[in-house]
C-alpha cells in the first residue's frame, strides 16, 4: 500500500478513471461538487465506511478498529440541508491515524479544518449540524453510499483537485500500471506539441477519417487504441 501511495502522487485520478474504462470497469466517482475543503488536497487510502444517521458515534465507532492510512467516507444521503462532518471528527480521524474524510454530504467548522490540516471532501460547508436522529442502520460500519456506488473496506480511496474516485483495491496494481502507461503517453504526446508537432498529426487524424469514411462504426477511442494515442482513455 505504501508503494501505491508513493506512485499515486505522480498519477492524477484522471489517469486511474482512464485506467478503469481501459480494464473494463466502471468509472466509480463521487458525485461532481465533491471537493476537497482546502484545494490541491490529496487524499489516498483504503475505504472507512460508515453511514450516518444524526450521530457522532458511528465515527467513533469506526474509528475503533480502523486500519491506519484509511480514508472515512462518510454517507449522509447526499444531504444539502445539514452538516453532518465538525473539526472534532476530523480532528479525532487524524488522531485515530485516518488519512482523510470523504463525505457524501456536508461539513462544517471550515475554518478549523483547514488548521487541523486532514484532507476533507464534501459536497460543500454549512453551519447547521444534523437536524434529526435516525435508528442505527444496520451495516452502517460495512459500507456508505456515494451517489449512486456502494463503497467497503475492498475499496480504495483517491482524491485530488478533480474530484474523488473509487477503486478495487484487488485491481489497484493493475489499474496503477495501466495509469501509468495512459500518463506517459500523455505526457510524450504534450511534448510533442510543444516542439511544433500539432497533435491531429500524431494520432493521424486525417487517416481516422478517412477511415471512417468507410466504416461508418470506426470509433475515434478504436483508432487511438491502434495508433497508440492516450487522448481519451
Amino acid at each position: 500500500m505504501t508503494d501505491l501511495s508513493a506512485r499515486f502522487d505522480a498519477l492524477t485520478t484522471a489517469h486511474l478513471a482512464d485506467a478503469c474504462i481501459r480494464a473494463g470497469l466502471p468509472v466509480r466517482c463521487a458525485p461532481a461538487p465533491t471537493r476537497a475543503v482546502v484545494p490541491g488536497t490529496r487524499v489516498f487510502g483504503p475505504a472507512v465506511p460508515a453511514r450516518h444517521v444524526g450521530s457522532v458515534d458511528v465515527f467513533l465507532e469506526a474509528f475503533e478498529d480502523a486500519t491506519p492510512g484509511g480514508v472515512l467516507v462518510v454517507d449522509n444521503g447526499g444531504r444539502l440541508d445539514e452538516s453532518c462532518v465538525g473539526d472534532l471528527v476530523v480532528l479525532e480521524a487524524r488522531s485515530a491515524g485516518l488519512a482523510g474524510v470523504v463525505i457524501w454530504g456536508l461539513h462544517r467548522d471550515t475554518a478549523d479544518i483547514r488548521a487541523i490540516g486532514l484532507p476533507v471532501f464534501s459536497l460543500g460547508s454549512l453551519p447547521t449540524g444534523p437536524l434529526s436522529l435516525g435508528p442505527r442502520v444496520d451495516g452502517g460500519l460495512a459500507e456508505a453510499i456515494v451517489g449512486t456506488w456502494r463503497i467497503g473496506p475492498g475499496d480504495l480511496v483517491l482524491g485530488d483537485d478533480d474530484g474523488v474516485l473509487f477503486v478495487p483495491l484487488a485491481r489497484a496494481e493493475e489499474l496503477f500500471a495501466l495509469a501509468e502507461g495512459i500518463r506517459d503517453t500523455e505526457r510524450r504526446q504534450a511534448d510533442r506539441i510543444r516542439a511544433g508537432e500539432p497533435l491531429r498529426d500524431q494520432v493521424r487524424f486525417g487517416d481516422f477519417l478517412a477511415a471512417r469514411e468507410s466504416d461508418p462504426s470506426l470509433t475515434f477511442r478504436a483508432h487511438l487504441r491502434a495508433v497508440g494515442g492516450a487522448i481519451e482513455e
